[in-house]
């Protein structure tokens, strides 16, 4: 397979056709499916040190969203409606009826657009360090949509392209300084996220994406788009609260829009919490997503109590 696609033991690769789009999928392990879907800046490699956790457990399904990693780059605006449709279609490709979800960042919002749209596809959510859709605006949220500055620069037109293209050093920046313990990205690791950015075309869909999403989105879920749905799907979310971009703040006011949410937080993570608490992730997807239905769980086995979740 492609030698351009960076090695993961166990790894398989391929190319699927998904309601008009090529799409790369990386798969690995064996048993019921688990898909896990990446963010910003990231591609399936992201998963690099959750797989091997998993993948005796799990039969890990692993797509690059639309513009990212090795998955076509097609123009037009980047809503992350269209993503969760991508998603769908790449179920449907599959022949997988319902499957429980593992995602982060922009995969976690869009596996919440999945799930409120379609809940019958999605048996489980877990999700790392992303907000639930049900904001309210309210003085601490307005504070903290600072942090967001990145998103501006990213979606500003030409600047935000020509920042990815011509200085991978920012994709570099962004992934060590929201990270605690920055001794877990390894350079050459990091650059492999850093390099496929600088593709123009995807450079133009990461910049498309965040414009989308601050030019018309963002108001429309603050004036309460998605309060107007039930979340039937139960969800958990793990939060690593030393994230410089996301604030813990967008983290509540979900429980009049779930059925079974709750949240976890992570004292000592940042926000790519996948590379930081590899093990910690693991143990949450096998306890809560369920591989292992008839076995103890992760948590148990190692003489440790359950965890806590938040609700």
């Amino acid at each position: 397979m492609d030698s351009t696609f960076p090695y993961v033991d166990g790894v398989e690769h391929r190319f699927v056709e998904a309601g008009g789009l090529r799409m790369h999928l990386a798969e690995a392990g064996g048993g019921p499916p688990l898909l896990l879907l990446h963010g910003w800046p990231q591609h399936w490699y992201q998963w690099r040190r959750v797989l091997p956790l998993l993948a005796g457990e799990f039969h890990l399904l692993m797509p690059d969203l639309r513009g990212f990693g090795w998955t076509d780059a097609p123009d037009g605006p980047y809503d992350k409606e269209q993503l969760a449709s991508d998603t769908l279609a790449l179920l449907d490709v599959l022949e997988l009826e319902r499957v429980p979800v593992l995602a982060h960042d922009w995969g976690g919002w869009i596996a919440f657009l999945l799930a409120l749209r379609a809940p019958e596809r999605v048996e489980r959510l877990l999700t790392l360090n992303i907000p639930h859709p049900f904001q309210r605006i309210d003085l601490h949220r307005l504070i903290a949509t600072w942090r967001f500055w990145y998103q501006w620069l990213i979606a500003a037109p030409w600047l935000g392209e020509w920042t990815l293209v011509h200085r991978p050093g920012f994709v570099r920046f962004i992934l060590t300084t929201d990270t605690v313990h920055r001794e877990t990205l390894v350079p050459a690791e990091v650059d492999e996220f850093a390099q496929r950015l600088r593709e123009p075309a995807r450079a133009q869909a990461s910049s498309r994406l965040y414009r989308t999403f601050t030019v018309r989105e963002f108001a429309a879920v603050a004036a309460g788009r998605y309060r107007r749905q039930r979340l039937r799907v139960p969800t958990r979310i793990v939060f690593g609260v030393h994230d410089a971009f996301v604030s813990p703040v967008w983290l509540s006011g979900f429980e009049p829009y779930a059925d079974d949410m709750a949240v976890e937080l992570v004292p000592d993570a940042g926000h790519f919490i996948a590379e930081e608490k590899p093990e910690l992730v693991a143990a949450r997807a096998r306890q809560f997503l369920g591989a292992a239905r008839n076995r103890p769980t992760a948590s148990t086995e190692s003489g440790r109590a359950a965890p806590t979740w938040r609700a």
